[in-house]
């Protein structure tokens, strides 16, 4: 049986302290994740809006800048100087929609592609020392709050990359 006076035991009843900790554990973790990025980010000259950028183009190739403007949840004024920097680095190609001739569709170059890459590798490991620290039941419990901490835009998306529903032809 389980120590009922464990961390996170008594869900329904947690502190405020207690929440106010998972807050700051949140902002801590999500600094020094990105800060493992942030050397091969400098040398490029691109920043932590440029790196999500990257992904969420890498993850879903040829997704709208609508699409990516839902995903990220930032204007579409900031998501111009985004893509203008990652265009001007020759990291991402825009084409014009097929159907839609309004819509631009976004994808990585073969070096956008390596520059992704690389910086993955380095957050993957963080990521892999922490699951192997924590163990199965503990990272299954962590990306159950994960998703439930995330919005219904953010889900919906998580849906469509694990295969819960079906594609939204790359527009999110």
């Amino acid at each position: 049986m389980a120590d009922p006076n464990a961390p996170g035991s008594a869900l329904l009843f947690l502190r405020e302290e207690q929440i106010r900790q998972a807050q700051d554990m949140l902002f801590l973790a999500w600094r020094d994740f990105a800060a493992t990025a942030d050397p091969l980010l400098a040398e490029t000259g691109l920043g932590r809006a440029h790196h999500r950028a990257l992904h969420f183009i890498a993850r879903m190739p040829g997704i709208t800048v609508t699409g990516l403007l839902t995903v990220l949840g930032i204007t579409k004024q900031s998501l111009s100087r985004v893509l203008t920097g990652l265009q001007a680095s020759r990291l991402i190609t825009q084409t014009i929609g097929r159907t839609d001739r309004r819509q631009r569709h976004l994808r990585l170059t073969p070096d956008g592609e390596a520059l992704e890459r690389a910086l993955f590798e380095r957050q993957r490991e963080r990521l892999l020392a922490a699951y192997r620290d924590a163990g199965g039941p503990a990272v299954d419990g962590f990306r159950r709050v994960l998703r439930a901490i995330i919005g219904p835009d953010g889900q919906a998306w998580l849906d469509e990359t694990e295969g819960r529903t079906p594609p939204r032809r790359a527009s999110v």
